[in-house]
């Protein structure tokens, strides 16, 4: 039987993020010693252990079937992979910073300025879309310090919370791009690779849905039943079910969860009592 190959980062957050993914999804990997390849024992997939920057190109000539990195790494490599799935962790900024004494203005600040970075494509990309001459100083790692240490003007780099560039004496003053985790396959898999892969994206795309969505359960007055089942559609339709008390309703239903609180506000205006929020732990629609 195949087995699919999945690169993962070899350490840090994402290599955490993309573990706790697969075993969410039911896979059961065990590497406690973190050796350079792991197979899980209930799922027909090998887990590689890899630097990011390097997955997009083992990918591309099938040392591994699919792989998990940050978008920011797919376009900076520019390998011939295929993007399947965004995952929804690992999000960060990739922005232009000046020294925070400069006066900034637009991009054209830029013009003829030497720009240190680790993503010398995505970045020439950037300024040549925009008719803008810039000199590219590639590094790797510190990007940070390049412009108090006088090697660069600006720097182009992922930022998070923005508290390097603070303790640098660095501004943000340009996103040129927004990246999270995404999921890559080599577009040449055979059918029992891809069957497998079809597999893993049904558990994945499961986990999602109930991450993204809590169940909701209330009690109503009938008389406002027509009006709480235009708010909570649920998945085709709100579950409804008689109570002991004459003119009373149960309601379940789905809701996203990044409106349950504008609904509860709802629906309590609405007479609803008894209305409970529990977590769904996977959902197939």
């Amino acid at each position: 039987m195949s087995t699919l190959k999945i690169a993962i980062q070899k350490s840090g957050r994402l290599s955490e993020k993309s573990l706790q993914l697969l075993e969410s999804c039911g896979i059961q990997i065990s590497n406690g010693e973190r050796k350079l390849k792991a197979i899980a024992s209930n799922f027909p997939i090998e887990v590689l252990y890899l630097r990011d920057d390097d997955i997009p190109q083992y990918v591309e000539q099938g040392v591994a079937d699919i792989g998990i990195l940050g978008e920011n790494e797919v376009w900076e490599k520019d390998k011939k992979v295929t993007t399947i799935s965004q995952l929804g962790f690992a999000n960060c900024k990739l922005s232009l910073a000046i020294p925070k004494d400069e006066i900034y203005t637009n991009l054209t600040y830029f013009e003829n300025k030497k720009i240190a970075t680790s993503y010398p494509k995505i970045l020439s990309d950037f300024f040549n879309s925009k008719n803008i001459s810039v000199i590219i100083e590639e590094i790797s790692g510190s990007v940070e310090i390049a412009t108090g240490i006088g090697l660069a003007d600006a720097i182009f780099d992922i930022v998070s919370s923005g508290s390097t560039l603070i303790m640098n004496g660095l501004k943000e003053v340009e996103v040129v791009s927004k990246s999270q985790a995404v999921l890559i396959s080599n577009p040449n898999l055979s059918i029992e690779k891809q069957q497998i892969l079809n597999k893993l994206l049904f558990r994945i795309e499961s986990y999602r849905n109930g991450k993204e969505n809590k169940y909701i359960l209330l009690n109503a007055p009938n008389t406002a039943i027509k009006s709480i089942c235009k708010i909570l559609p649920g998945m085709k339709s709100p579950t409804i079910l008689p109570l002991v008390e004459d003119g009373w309703s149960s309601l379940h239903s789905v809701v996203k969860e990044n409106d349950y609180w504008d609904v509860v506000e709802q629906l309590k205006a609405l007479g609803a009592e008894g209305i409970l929020i529990i977590p769904i732990e996977k959902m197939i629609l």
